[in-house]
């Protein structure tokens, strides 16, 4: 029966150990000065040479050449600590895992107190030392804090904090490390060649790293290669099989399809892992393992495989053919994307849809990367037209009002031009209110494609003004259109940004705003329409009509309060600002930021007298019901003719103060 690989190849003197220099250098150093200490700590990952290394400090202390840092082999005691020896009387080896307790301890403390009896030292490796209880540390605490001359001690073990530190603090610590890959490799290959077996190129790497680094595993791995081999030749498909890695041409087929965009291909190699049982999470591994490798043949071109060591020439050409289908961004999103999958997938309790998920993120993510075209919202074949100015919709029980005779409050609608001109075209001079309402069209449209949400919100907008070449009106026929506009709590993509930077594109002219509810404003009332008020003002509403003095007197001109200046004179330009409509009397919070209008105040002079006696035909007329336009925060039709010119109020205003009578004024005809 053959022994085991890792046991015939077992190093017998720190020159033979691979991977833990930073260890032997120093230990081989005591042993040439006679500077060893009386205890030892070993400590590091499974099969990395611990309790070799504690066997050969053994056979260099007890040599009858040493103490020596090198021993002789041929003395009783080097043959008997060698492979072949079966173990000295002197050196006693002890699993803590199964005598850690207090009697364990104790029965070794017994046994210290007696001499050698052959070699120069009595030398007791306990290994799993983290494995000893709490009470069998503490008795052996007293002998290893002062043992004889002739006693050594040497823990081993994978979990040195688990040592307490009365014991760790009395000892010489040595962490131990897992061998580099490229270490490793060299030495599996001196071990293939010296035991005559053939490997087939590609199996090396997949030995080494399924051995993660540790001697005892890889070789073990390897061993088991070998014996399930014929003819002495291990063959690549059977090392993918038997280690349950990906197959190379599989992990080709993937990164081609994803440098093609084929999906078709790619979800038929994630068929082809679950169809074969493969574990979807080795494979998620392989492929990024393969990523890392494209991303270092990209960077290092010709030099891969100095850092790619045990690849074969064949494999390294092809890696560098897909390495050339790549943008060294795609290759690292890629790899971000699979990274990300494979840590969702653990624990995952349908693995296979985490991988076909993951498949269809890269290959969005190679789209995205390789200029694919960007998909946008079909614009409108013509903006909606903005609704006229004083057009809100009336009650049923109110009479449409009469249309206006002033010139200045109708607006001829804007067609919209059959394309959106240039922006060089657009920009040519200065900006003007008629060019800015001839591509409003085509900024809308230019809105729309570059953010929907704020193109709901300014489709409906129209521009009324435009104040020294640069501050824009804009007329919202909603207060909320109007406060989402003026949102300012992301800046860079606010709606107003957005607004901004499409009149710059057709313009060349970057804008101020100022924000209006409603149409354009309509100017003061002539003096021929303050003569005849009756020809020129349509009736308000259906409210009774407001009781009008027929001749306001001097007094009462000059007891009343001057009207206050129209905000939109004195409030400084922004950003944007809020226009406030002249003489509305409830102004919406939309307009209360930069206007404080009131309705006039009532005075002596304006309240109705005694003398003026109600006619007995007409009753007193109830609370007068909010006009939908006013509540809005529009202006009504003749508000500020009524107000302004014939300096009177409304019946609902008078209603509010308790002291005013509700008596109408005397007809003239009475």
């Amino acid at each position: 029966m053959a022994t085991a690989l890792y046991r015939r190849y077992r190093p017998e003197t720190f020159a033979e150990l691979i991977g833990q220099s930073h260890v032997t250098d120093p230990l081989r150093a005591a042993l040439r000065s006679d500077r060893v200490n009386h205890a030892y700590l070993f400590s590091g990952p499974r099969g990395c040479g611990k309790t070799t290394s504690a066997r050969i400090l053994a056979r260099c202390l007890n040599c009858a050449e040493g103490p020596t840092d090198t021993p002789c082999g041929v003395c009783p005691s080097c043959v008997e600590l060698s492979r072949a020896g079966g173990g000295s009387l002197d050196v006693v080896e002890i699993d803590a895992a199964s005598h850690g307790g207090v009697d364990d301890a104790r029965d070794l403390r017994e046994r210290a107190v007696f001499a050698p009896a052959r070699d120069r030292y009595k030398i007791f490796i306990i290994d799993e030392a983290h494995m000893v209880t709490s009470g069998g540390f503490n008795a052996l605490l007293k002998i290893v804090e002062e043992p004889p001359e002739h006693i050594k001690f040497i823990f081993a073990t994978t979990e040195p904090e688990k040592v307490i530190g009365t014991i760790r603090s009395r000892t010489h610590h040595y962490p131990f490390r897992l061998v580099p890959p490229a270490q490793l490799l060299d030495y599996v290959a001196e071990l293939s060649a010296s035991e005559g077996v053939t490997i087939a190129p590609g199996v090396l790497p997949l030995v080494v790293r399924a051995g993660g680094g540790s001697v005892r595993d890889t070789l073990s791995l390897l061993d088991q290669l070998i014996a399930g081999s014929d003819d002495d030749t291990v063959t690549y498909e059977r090392a993918v099989a038997l280690l349950g890695y990906t197959h190379g041409s599989l992990l080709d087929e993937v990164v081609s399809a994803i440098a093609a965009r084929d999906a078709n291909a790619a979800f038929h190699a994630i068929d082809s892992v679950i169809q074969t049982g493969q574990d979807p999470r080795r494979f998620v591994d392989d492929l990024l393992e393969r990523l890392r490798d494209l991303i270092v043949v990209q960077a290092t071109a010709g030099d891969a495989g100095d850092v790619l060591r045990g690849i074969p020439a064949d494999d390294l050409a092809r890696m560098h053919e897909h390495a050339a289908l790549f943008a060294p961004a795609d290759l690292s999103k890629a790899a971000d994307v699979v990274n990300r999958a494979l840590t969702e997938m653990t624990g995952a309790t349908s693995p296979r849809l985490h991988l076909e998920l993951m498949m269809a993120r890269v290959l969005v993510t190679a789209s995205l990367s390789g200029a694919a075209p960007v998909l946008r919202a079909p614009a409108p074949a013509a903006a909606p037209a903005a609704p006229a100015q004083d057009q809100a919709p009336a009650p049923a029980s109110e009479p449409a009002p009469a249309p206006t005779s002033e010139p200045s409050a109708e607006r001829a609608p804007v067609e919209p031009p059959a394309a959106a001109p240039a922006a060089s075209a657009a920009s040519a001079g200065p900006l003007t209110l008629d060019a800015l309402r001839e591509t409003w069209p085509a900024i809308l449209e230019r809105i729309q494609s570059e953010k929907m949400s704020a193109w709901t919100v300014v489709y409906l907008a129209e521009p009324v003004e435009l104040e020294d070449g640069d501050v824009l009106t804009l007329a919202f026929t909603s207060e909320s259109d109007a406060n989402r506009f003026k949102e300012r709590t992301s800046p860079a993509d606010s709606v107003s940004e957005h607004v901004r930077n499409a009149i710059q594109h057709h313009h060349g002219v970057r804008v101020k705003f100022k924000v209006r509810l409603g149409g354009a404003p309509r100017p003061a009332p002539s003096a021929a329409s303050a003569q005849a008020p009756s020809e020129t003002a349509p009736p308000a509403d259906p409210d009774p009509a407001p009781r009008l003095d027929p001749a306001p007197t001097a007094a009462s001109a000059a007891q009343r309060p001057a009207e206050p200046a129209t905000p939109a004179a004195t409030a400084p330009v922004t950003g944007w600002d809020v226009v406030a409509i002249p003489g509305s009397a409830a102004p919406t919070a939309a307009a209360s930021a930069s206007t404080d209008d009131e309705p006039p105040a009532l005075d002596d002079a304006d309240a109705p007298t005694a003398d003026d006696e109600p006619a007995d035909d007409l009753p007193s007329p109830p609370p007068p019901p909010i006009h939908p336009a006013e509540a809005a925060g529009r202006q009504r039709y003749g508000e500020s003719v009524v107000r302004e010119v014939l300096g009177a109020r409304f019946i609902g205003e008078e209603i509010i103060e308790p002291a005013v009578s509700l008596t109408p004024a005397p007809r003239e005809d009475d």
